[in-house]
């Protein structure tokens, strides 16, 4: 019976149709894992709820505009794609009030995502990754898998857009003396 359940892909096409048991199953699906990566980027659950919403909204009113496999994306990515922006967004609306926003504190076992872009990468990329240090790492995140811009990836780190810069040739320059 699973070689039938259609996978997240055909879950948002079918979204795009008006399909709400689709939509449903697709944020069954989605909805634990985005939560908690969205809580390793902002402790404030009000946010975390506010940038869900956001995101979901979005998903159901833009699912026709998603590219999926044909252009080499995954559901799962424009889901993520959609929410780290959501949440810069959110970051920018903090910013603009001058509150500050609580950062999420650092977790003692990897993030799946990390064990995922190792074992995705291969042992030695995964190995040179595991020794940046945490903020070279987050900077790399969220500029290379999330495909934040520097600004978005400065908003939200809450460094100066010249520090991402800055962590980010020394993210390079730690990679490429790893892997040489």
């Amino acid at each position: 019976m699973k070689g039938t359940e259609p996978d997240e892909e055909q879950l948002v096409r079918r979204t795009a149709k008006g399909d709400r048991a689709a939509f449903e199953e697709l944020y069954r699906r989605t909805s634990p894992w985005l939560a908690v990566r969205l809580r390793r980027r902002c402790a404030d659950e009000q946010i975390v709820a506010e940038v869900m919403q956001e995101t979901y909204l979005a998903v159901w009113r833009a699912a026709g505009a998603f590219a999926g496999s044909a252009v080499g994306g995954s559901a799962v990515g424009w889901l993520w794609t959609i929410a780290a922006r959501r949440l810069v967004d959110a970051f920018r609306r903090r910013a603009k009030f001058a509150q500050p926003l609580p950062v999420a504190e650092t977790a003692v076992s990897p993030a799946a995502e990390d064990e995922a872009l190792a074992g995705a990468v291969g042992d030695h990329v995964g190995d040179a990754l595991r020794r940046l240090a945490p903020e070279l790492r987050q900077v790399l995140q969220a500029m290379v898998l999330d495909g934040l811009t520097v600004r978005e990836t400065a908003v939200l780190l809450g460094v100066p857009e010249g520090t991402v810069k800055t962590r980010a040739r020394r993210a390079r320059i730690a990679m490429r003396e790893a892997l040489s």
